[in-house]
């Protein structure tokens, strides 16, 4: 007997490609397509839509089409905001938290990175560039923060991928982490809050002027 697909892996699944890019920002999701994609009833996949609505992945209005999120551009600003200063709170704390493990793993992660802005693969690079940052969410040691700047990522998860698109980001983001990395191996709190602060807002810039174009 197959096993029957649950709300919750249809969930992680259209999780997976918002986060990606596959479905793009104000794109529609039809529960009847869905339905027959993952060969189940609506009905998991009515609830799967809305535990994305509840995540801020999907917006979902009475008597209209699930569309994938697409916030206004003052909401979008405000959430890049919030993003700088979460993600500038760990990598200060990185700074005076990090074992020495830990900044050497991100230290040869980052090395390993330049190899990947040589090669110009944008995809490899979106991969690793989550796991660099996941690092100094980690590295901060503060269970909680970890855990709302997670949440906060995967909500601009899709906006923050696109920018990779644009001529000539992949050093330029390079370069924007090595400022963040060699303050975090300096133990300078303050530099490295600054360093990652000034990152995050040309994450916006970028993403705002390639879709601009």
């Amino acid at each position: 007997m197959l096993r029957r697909t649950s709300a919750e892996e249809i969930r992680r699944e259209l999780a997976s490609r918002i986060i990606s890019g596959d479905l793009a920002p104000g794109e529609a999701l039809d529960e009847t397509s869905l339905a027959g994609e993952f060969a189940v009833s609506r009905t998991p996949v009515r609830e799967a839509l809305r535990l994305l609505a509840a995540s801020g992945l999907v917006d979902q209005r009475p008597h209209a089409k699930t569309l994938v999120a697409k916030p206004e551009p003052e909401t979008l600003a405000g959430m890049f905001e919030v993003m700088g200063y979460l993600e500038a709170l760990c990598a200060g704390l990185c700074a005076v938290m990090m074992l020495p493990a830990e900044r050497d793993a991100l230290d040869a992660l980052h090395q390993e990175m330049a190899g990947i802005v040589r090669d110009g693969d944008a995809t490899r690079y979106a991969e690793a560039n989550d796991a660099f940052h996941a690092a100094i969410y980690e590295g901060a040691h503060n269970a909680y923060l970890n855990e709302i700047t997670r949440s906060t990522r995967q909500r601009l998860q899709p906006f923050r991928r696109a920018q990779f698109g644009a001529l000539g980001r992949l050093a330029k983001s390079h370069r924007e982490h090595s400022a963040v990395v060699d303050a975090i191996l300096q133990a300078d709190r303050d530099a490295a809050e600054a360093a990652m602060r000034k990152h995050i807002a040309i994450v916006e810039t970028a993403y705002q002027q390639l879709t601009r174009r």
